[in-house]
């Protein structure tokens, strides 16, 4: 069960902070992806440092724009009840170094490649 190994230090953002919000949250926190939740912190998105260089490269596209323009909306999640081994073969097949971790749709944490490894570690 993932529960017990959720990591609940993770940038949360809202749709409509800006794309720059965004990256200077990721630099100050030393963090490299965070979750877009809406006021309930239902999940509608996520970003990774990548999506947002991307962004930005693109002719017409500024840093005051919101988050919601350059995160992914289609995205994959693990269940609060899922096996660590589960999750591990989720991140590997989708070629993605981390995910949400939702409980009824909610975003109550995040998974990633390195709490895999930290976990097997310290088994």
């Amino acid at each position: 069960m993932l529960l017990n190994m959720v990591n609940k230090d993770f940038i949360k953002l809202l749709p409509t902070d800006t794309v720059k919000f965004a990256l200077e949250q990721m630099q100050k926190r030393k963090k490299s992806v965070a979750v877009i939740v809406d006021e309930s912190d239902f999940l509608k998105g996520i970003i990774v440092k990548a999506d947002i260089y991307r962004f930005l490269s693109q002719p017409g596209h500024f840093e005051t724009y919101p988050v919601e323009l350059a995160m992914t909306k289609a995205v994959i999640t693990a269940d609060k009840n899922d096996d660590i081994k589960d999750v591990a073969k989720l991140l590997r097949e989708n070629d993605i170094s981390a995910v949400p971790v939702v409980d009824d749709g909610k975003v109550i944490g995040l998974i990633g490649l390195e709490d895999i490894v930290d976990y097997f570690i310290n088994m």
